[in-house]
């Protein structure tokens, strides 16, 4: 008699392995679980927010919605997670690559399309500038963050310098030298 292998779960590898997994358990807390202990497949929630998203139809007729997301990442998040509710994103010509169209129930929108969207949003986030300052730490072998944040000056000097180092020290106005990264 041919014995099974016993597989046991192990839990996923490496941050992006770890980022996909957390993103399902959003997703299955948005599809409103019974329980704290029921582990819900993810095709499983996503036909229950389907029905959700029938019934809301009947109920209230939907509306078209414009969303203005800030960056591609978002927007690329943003139209996965309505192509996975059957949802069809859209934009009308010479609208900003960063609109995105839909026609919705609002309180669908309210409910769970939107605050799904934040917390997605927020993991991304995160792991995006996890990555980065990796990266960069990596690269340039230094250590990434923000620049250091310094008081602003009363009186609008710092008084008289005389000094060649006091010179430098002495503040200057900001100059405009890239007007646009995007």
């Amino acid at each position: 008699m041919a014995r099974r292998k016993r597989t046991v779960q192990t839990p996923p590898q490496g941050p992006e392995a770890q980022l996909v997994a957390k993103l399902q358990r959003i997703e299955a807390l948005y599809a409103r679980a019974g329980s704290d202990g029921e582990r819900v497949a993810a095709g499983r929630a996503r036909e229950r927010i389907e029905a959700r998203l029938a019934e809301l139809a009947t109920e209230e007729p939907p509306v078209e919605f414009r969303f203005s997301l800030s960056d591609q990442w978002s927007r690329h998040l943003f139209v996965a997670l309505m192509r996975r509710y059957g949802i069809q994103p859209y934009r009308y010509s010479r609208q900003r690559r960063t609109t995105v169209m839909a026609r919705l129930s609002r309180s669908f929108v309210n409910d769970t399309l939107w605050p799904e969207f934040l917390e997605l949003q927020a993991s991304l986030a995160a792991y995006f500038d996890a990555l980065t300052d990796r990266v960069i730490e990596q690269a340039l072998e230094v250590k990434a963050g923000e620049a250091e944040e310094r008081s602003e000056e009363t009186g609008g000097e710092r008084g008289k310098e005389t000094s060649a180092a006091g010179a430098k020290l002495a503040r200057l106005e900001p100059v405009e030298h890239q007007p646009s990264l995007l």
